[in-house]
């Protein structure tokens, strides 16, 4: 089955080439309902006025981190079932131990390339 490309995802990041970075390379992979966020409390705004169906959000942002982001999305009862994927530089044990227990769907180490976030977009929207 194939993924739905119309889909809306928001993709978060306080630091504007990453989101361009990550723009370009899911318009490679055919998804153009793309929309930003360069924080997590303006993630939130979005998220919670619109219909979206996949966050990818960085790791390390100020003054929300995308840690702190993944649990208010889990915490928030229309967002909670949102697939959540968290983009980080490092993959430190305890980095990934806290994202698990805050429900993150999946993650992806910098740099990666369109194939791999191709392969965790399915993954995680259950087409894998």
């Amino acid at each position: 089955m194939a993924i739905d490309k119309s889909i809306n995802i928001l993709i978060v990041d306080d630091y504007k080439t990453m989101l361009r970075i990550i723009r370009n390379l899911l318009k490679q992979l055919d998804f153009n309902n793309v929309e930003e966020a360069t924080d997590g409390a303006e993630a939130l705004a979005k998220l919670r006025a619109g219909n979206f169906s996949l966050i990818i959000s960085d790791w390390n942002m100020q003054p929300m981190s995308g840690l702190q982001l993944l649990q208010e999305v889990r915490a928030d009862a229309k967002l909670k079932s949102i697939p959540f994927i968290m983009v980080t530089a490092e993959s430190k044990a305890e980095n990934v131990v806290a994202a698990r227990q805050a429900g993150v769907s999946n993650y992806i180490v910098k740099p990666f390339n369109a194939e791999t976030l191709k392969e965790k977009i399915e993954k995680v929207l259950g087409h894998g």
